[in-house]
């Protein structure tokens, strides 16, 4: 199978999944219109090619990205890997980090981040099993594993690794002390 008719395919899944996923879905024709995480999804696809076909695509691929976040107002970084048939419901305000890796079938609510806990080089972002469902709001940060069909709740705070097959819900914010002022620019990961 050709390079395009292999992304042919994986657009029109795309639609698929987000008429077989979204009840208020009423048409492919629709959706490929109206949805911004159909759209986002599709331009992450184009910009991640540009970005592994070599340094002088990257910025190309940057501003690819880019343009999809204006216009979709979800950020998905042309670095990160993402499986099949993703959908992301509604979508505004989704950021998805560089390093990033999402399996195949994942669910995600407007307002989630896959995000990193440091500003290190390196693997920095999560990594995301097969059939996940990432609630509303919810913030996965690090480089931590959620496990093949897990579930992580609306605004959760998963910093740690979650098991294949569990829940993870709530907040777990705790105070640790007081911020000085001696580096005001500091690893955030001092913070977590």
């Amino acid at each position: 199978m050709s390079k395009l008719s292999r992304l042919r395919e994986e657009l029109l899944e795309d639609l698929r999944v987000a008429q077989e996923r979204d009840p208020a879905a009423r048409s492919a024709f629709e959706i490929a219109l109206a949805y911004p995480g159909v759209h986002a999804v599709w331009i992450h696809r184009l910009s991640h090619r540009l970005w592994n076909s070599g340094m002088v695509a990257k910025l190309p691929a940057r501003l690819l990205s880019q343009l999809g976040r204006f216009v979709t107002g979800i950020e998905i970084h042309p670095g990160a890997v993402i499986g099949r048939r993703l959908f992301i419901d509604h979508g505004m305000g989704v950021v998805i980090g560089e390093t990033t890796v999402i399996g195949d079938d994942v669910l995600m609510f407007h307002g989630t981040t896959l995000g990193g806990v440091s500003m290190s080089k390196g693997k920095r972002h999560p990594t995301v099993g097969n059939r996940v469902l990432i609630g509303a709001g919810a913030k996965v940060l690090g480089p931590i594993s959620i496990g093949d069909d897990a579930k992580v709740g609306a605004n959760a705070v998963v910093v740690h690794d979650i098991p294949a097959g569990s829940v993870a819900v709530g907040p777990v914010a705790t105070t640790r002390g007081r911020v000085t002022q001696a580096d005001p620019y500091a690893d955030p990961a001092l913070y977590i």
